[in-house]
């Protein structure tokens, strides 16, 4: 108590200066018409400031469960534009002798499971990303994922909640693809270097194509549909003595900033890999 007598008493000085301050700065406020409307302007342009910077807090946290939203909603459109597709596809006839047919072509029935991003890597030479879906949720290996952009890569492990996918960005994945405009296709393979490129290899000398050609799947697997974007021609170059050329694509997906994906439920997978190994016994 004796220490706060003498601290009030050796800065009485300075309470006496801020008593009187805060007394004057009142009575100009309260009798001085424009003091008045200056502190209450003020006063409003900090209010408003700390709402928004408030606001801006709440809609940064809101922002994650609104981008899951989107990302649904997204989904089932797509979802609705393959059914309608498909059924504009079997509208065509097919002519036999016999009778009008209607089919779907069996590639083509298919439908998509949107998916969040929940650990990723892009440094190392065999590269993993996991899904926050699971078996539960209707995904088993080998199911092809894709992003808004393009090709992510194939489904290699399955639990109950969650999933582990193979990117295009490991050396133990090739994704078969295709030059769009002319349906030349050779298997893409990642470099372990750079996560914004890749190699096409198995291109011949013979085929023509440029620099900025679009490659896209071939729908030579039941892992992908023929036409998802892999990526664009960024180099090439061939030696004399080499049948294939040297081709480095840049990817369409950029892997640093992937956050949802959606995994093809190919519908006839069970049917064409059993018909495909029974060939091959």
């Amino acid at each position: 108590m004796k220490n706060l007598i003498n601290f009030l008493i050796q800065y009485s000085v300075v309470f006496l200066f801020l008593l009187l301050e805060i007394i004057s700065f009142t009575l100009i406020v309260k009798n001085q018409g424009y003091q008045k409307s200056v502190f209450l302007s003020s006063s409003n342009s900090v209010v408003s400031g700390l709402y928004e910077v408030s606001n801006s807090v709440f809609e940064f946290f809101k922002l994650s469960a609104a981008n899951e939203s989107l990302s649904e909603e997204n989904t089932a459109l797509k979802n609705q534009i393959i059914h309608l597709q498909n059924e504009l596809t079997a509208l065509k006839p097919e002519v036999n002798k016999d009778s009008l047919n209607f089919k779907i072509p069996p590639e083509m029935e298919y439908e998509l499971i949107s998916a969040k991003v929940i650990n990723n890597s892009t440094h190392k030479l065999q590269n993993y990303i996991t899904l926050n879906k699971g078996s539960r949720d209707g995904i088993h290996a080998d199911m092809g994922v894709v992003s808004e952009n393009g090709v992510v890569g194939i489904v290699k492990t399955v639990s109950e909640k969650f999933s582990v996918v193979i990117p295009v960005l490991n050396q133990n994945i090739k994704i078969n693809s295709k030059f769009k405009k002319n349906n030349y296709s050779g298997p893409l393979v990642w470099n372990g270097r750079d996560y914004r490129f890749a190699n096409l290899t198995d291109i011949a000398r013979h085929v023509e194509f440029s620099l900025g050609d679009t490659l896209i799947t071939s729908g030579f697997t039941s892992t992908f549909p023929e036409g998802i974007p892999v990526g664009v021609i960024n180099d090439f170059d061939i030696k004399e003595s080499d049948p294939y050329y040297n081709i480095q694509v840049k990817l369409a997906v950029n892997f640093r900033t992937l956050s949802h994906v959606k995994v093809i439920n190919y519908l006839n997978y069970k049917e064409q890999r059993a018909i495909e190994q029974a060939a091959e016994k």
